[in-house]
């Protein structure tokens, strides 16, 4: 294999130890033959392959992952054929058959008359640097779906809730589909929490998001807590008579799990009040509006003596 040819000063035995001594692998292809001039002895300790096996650009393209293997070749290719130096990170076979990380940094070399003479690089191995980054990512993400469930009932937060109404909203604009909204209201669960303390009051509402969450059982129903003591329901492609007969089997479900409530005016166990609403959306409307109109149809069930189910007027 031929030697990498030294820098001028340097005694190509020192600039060979140089090179060598680094945990980064040097290598250089000759652009005509497509063959490895140099690779450094480095490659066998990180992949397992010897100096002598890396003879062509075949074989360094065949001990690279099926998955990287084209965009990696194609972009290589093209970058070296325009003489720009460019980086490649992607996934090299080890002799074992496991794959390592490694970054190509690549520099192309011209001869006197402009044309690409051969290809110089190094090549890194960055598998440590690849688990750390998946590492942030994989906690990126919980730290996300975190941020969209509310923490002591384990349903859908506010925020997740405004995010998922607006995109049913703009759905329903677009198909011309009824979306229908369930908002729920614990009937007086402050009596409830001076009575039977704050504890039993948690206990309460994850049993509330439990009861709900058994309900809303379509791919795209959804339920999160609004706030407080108070619940809603999200439930695209459902018109209003559809929603109403849910909401219904939610006060039924809740009235039958016979949690007493000893100091609630609407009967001795524990009830709630819903309102409903359904609307198809025009390109005009916003999502407050039928959160509006379900506001009012709750604040009417209770006012009719709660624990009972009151739908929104029609707009």
């Amino acid at each position: 294999m031929i030697d990498i040819e030294a820098k001028p000063g340097l005694d190509g035995d020192v600039y060979r130890t140089l090179l060598e001594s680094t945990r980064a692998i040097p290598w250089k292809i000759d652009w005509n033959t497509m063959t490895f001039a140099y690779i450094g002895p480095q490659i066998e300790a990180l992949l397992g392959w010897t100096p002598e096996s890396w003879a062509s650009v075949q074989d360094w393209i065949d001990r690279m992952h099926p998955e990287d293997r084209a965009w990696v070749v194609d972009f290589c290719v093209a970058q070296s054929k325009d003489g720009i130096d460019h980086e490649a990170d992607y996934r090299a076979l080890c002799k074992n058959g496991e794959y390592v990380w490694i970054r190509d940094v690549v520099h192309v070399v011209r001869d006197a008359d402009g044309a690409v003479e051969a290809l110089v690089g190094f090549m890194f191995d960055i598998s440590e640097r690849k688990r750390t980054e998946e590492r942030l990512l994989n906690l990126q993400r919980e730290l996300e779906r975190l941020s969209f469930k509310d923490g002591l009932t384990g349903v859908g937060n506010r925020r997740c809730f405004d995010k998922v109404l607006r995109n049913e909203w703009n759905c329903a604009q677009r198909s011309r589909q009824p979306l229908s909204l369930v908002l729920l209201d614990i009937d007086y669960f402050k009596q409830y929490n001076d009575h039977y303390g704050h504890i039993q009051g948690d206990n309460c509402l994850k049993r509330v998001g439990a009861l709900l969450d058994s309900v809303a059982s379509r791919p795209r129903d959804f339920l999160a807590r609004y706030g407080g003591e108070e619940f809603v329901l999200v439930l695209p492609e459902t018109d209003a008579q559809s929603a109403c007969r849910l909401a219904e089997r939610c006060r039924e479900l809740i009235e039958q799990s016979r949690m007493p409530h000893e100091k609630s005016k609407a009967a001795p166990v524990l009830t709630v009040s819903l309102g409903v609403g359904a609307v198809v959306p025009d390109m005009a409307s916003e999502p407050l509006s039928l959160i509006d109109a379900v506001d009012r149809a709750l604040y009417q069930a209770k006012t009719q003596g709660r624990n009972r189910v009151a739908m929104a007027e029609p707009s």
